[in-house]
């Protein structure tokens, strides 16, 4: 149990669960309720789509993603905007690396974070409401599991820094365990279609993450972060076109 208020500490700003500091091997451990922890932020998200339900869908999408951002304190979308600093431009591996280190967010990163907000606006705004609630749970689980996929599939990219802990920590019995409870999140929620659904993303993130450990040899806290935003932008964006299909 406390592996998991490891995680939810982690994945959410909610001071829940043991006060002391968690050794090093918990983090890896802690992996295995990533996706729970996922399916409990896509829950409360989901709750605010029947809470909102009187607003036009444009206000609930805004309010949705204001409290999806509270909620995790935002430091998935940091990883994010680090990420396009860091890699949009012809810079050498180091650079790479030091460039995403630094505090301060440059203008790639700041356009990019603008254009992935404004596309999982745009994809929340016009969700049919009878999917809205069940995109936002598949969305937040498949994204931390996207995030347990990166751990269990790279080598850190740095000497030091937290995500290492995760990354070292993690086994096969995580990506297996964490895989399986998605799927039948998806199987649940979208029926058989679920499953084609579950297999497109996991190919589309698992390419993401290729790519990353190809640039820079590894992945880092900003790039699972990275790794996360996108995950959860790509979910969205193939509900909504199996929703229309």
């Amino acid at each position: 149990m406390n592996n998991f208020f490891v995680a939810l500490r982690f994945l959410t700003i909610l001071p829940i669960g043991p006060k002391q500091e968690a050794a090093k091997e918990d983090f890896g451990k802690s992996l295995i309720f990533f996706i729970p922890v996922g399916a409990i932020i896509g829950l409360f998200l989901a709750s605010l789509v029947f809470l909102f339900g009187g607003l036009p869908q444009p206000v609930a999408a805004a309010l949705i993603m204001i409290a999806s951002i509270i909620l995790t304190g935002g430091i998935h979308l940091d990883g994010f905007a680090d990420t396009c600093d860091g890699l949009c431009g012809f810079t050498s591996r180091e650079k790479a690396l030091e460039i995403m280190r630094d505090s301060r967010i440059g203008a790639m990163g700041t356009a990019g974070m603008a254009a992935l907000l404004l596309f999982k606006f745009s994809l929340l705004a016009n969700m049919p409401r009878e999917t809205l609630w069940k995109s936002l749970i598949l969305m937040a689980a498949f994204a931390r599991w996207a995030q347990v996929l990166a751990c269990c599939s790279s080598k850190y990219a740095r000497e030091d820094g937290k995500a290492k802990w995760f990354i070292e920590g993690a086994s096969q019995k995580e990506a297996l365990s964490g895989g399986l409870f998605t799927l039948a999140l998806f199987i649940l929620l979208m029926n058989v279609e679920g499953i084609g659904l579950f297999l497109i993303l996991t190919f589309l993130a698992f390419l993401f993450i290729s790519w990353i450990n190809k640039k820079l040899g590894g992945m880092t806290g900003d790039t699972i972060g990275a790794t996360s935003e996108l995950s959860e932008a790509l979910a969205l964006f193939l509900i909504l076109v199996f929703a229309r299909i």
